[in-house]
């Protein structure tokens, strides 16, 4: 499937994880949202409207909220914890291990513009740690969309999987690359472009990038395959390993340091079946500036023609 590169139209995944969530509550009275002060920010202010006693606002007490989430579940509600990601993963860790991972509690975490989407508040505020913290905890599949129609499939696959989940979604408007009516599945890769020069992998906010990087190439003459990755945990291990066995070379994108995350993942796929060469983008293990997120994705090398860029240089290598 080659999916659409430039569309017209950038979309906030927010909105569409607040839609399908407002959707899934009046279908199930079960479904409630804990959230740290943060009503505006994640999208919550129509499902207050609608369901005024299903949404617990815990204010600024992250590790608290995490603990409401735990005991919502245990007393049978079906709860969507939201929270800024840097602080619901950072300063809930302990509680998320325990509570929910360790208890298997059927909590859904959200975690609201993750990546540096608050970009110009700061180091503070960039979350960077996020897939390296949430993928090591066991019984916890970890999530990043790559637009509007994977937030909402994601978001109902939440609803319907029996356990805890952590969702990673950004405030920085993307364009649709998946159908409508796509439907998310719990580790499976989709392969948005094919190609047999070279793989981009990515998720999340770098997925068009990665699109956008695939056409460059194409004008250079390389054929670039494109894997959206939007299940970092469990990871679709077949897809990577094809990848490598049939492109011989793979480039890795994310809004997260470059160890830890997307990368370090795939690259564990790699090392132990099919190993190639690789370059992963990312954070270089810094503490981000401030900036705001094209900023300072672009200063991480992470423009389209940057991952061309890298793509090529990578190929090289690889006929050296």
């Amino acid at each position: 499937m080659n999916a659409p590169v430039n569309s017209p139209k950038l979309y906030d995944c927010r909105d569409a994880f607040a839609a399908t969530l407002e959707r899934l509550a009046a279908e199930d009275e079960t479904i409630v949202a804990v959230c740290n002060d943060s009503v505006g920010s994640s999208k919550l202010g129509g499902f207050k409207e609608k369901f005024p006693d299903r949404l617990i606002n815990v204010g600024i007490a992250e590790q608290n909220m995490v603990g409401v989430g735990a005991g919502l579940a245990n007393g049978g509600r079906l709860p969507y914890v939201c929270g800024a990601a840097p602080f619901l993963t950072g300063r809930s860790l302990e509680q998320i291990k325990a509570d929910i991972a360790y208890s298997n509690a059927n909590v859904k975490l959200v975690g609201i513009s993750s990546g540096m989407a608050y970009g110009e508040l700061g180091p503070t505020h960039h979350s960077i740690e996020d897939f390296a913290w949430m993928r090591v905890l066991p019984n916890l599949p970890v999530i990043a969309p790559c637009d509007r129609i994977e937030t909402a499939a994601a978001v109902e696959w939440a609803a319907s999987y029996s356990g805890p989940c952590f969702l990673r979604l950004s405030r920085v408007g993307v364009p649709d690359l998946l159908p409508e009516g796509h439907k998310f599945e719990l580790g499976k890769a989709n392969l948005l472009r094919q190609g047999s020069d070279v793989t981009l992998i990515a998720n999340g906010t770098l997925t068009h990038r990665m699109m956008k990087a695939a056409e460059i190439l194409a004008e250079r003459g390389i054929n670039a395959r494109v894997l959206n990755l939007a299940t970092v945990r469990p990871i679709d291990e077949a897809a990577i390993i094809a990848a490598a066995n049939e492109t011989g070379a793979i480039v890795t994108a994310e809004e997260h340091s470059v160890f830890g995350g997307l990368g370090s993942a795939v690259a564990e796929v790699v090392v132990d079946h099919a190993p190639v060469p690789m370059k992963r983008l990312g954070v270089p293990g810094i503490f981000a500036p401030t900036g705001s997120a094209e900023f300072l994705l672009d200063e991480f090398g992470m423009a389209p023609s940057a991952i061309a860029d890298a793509a090529e240089a990578l190929i090289k290598r690889k006929q050296a």
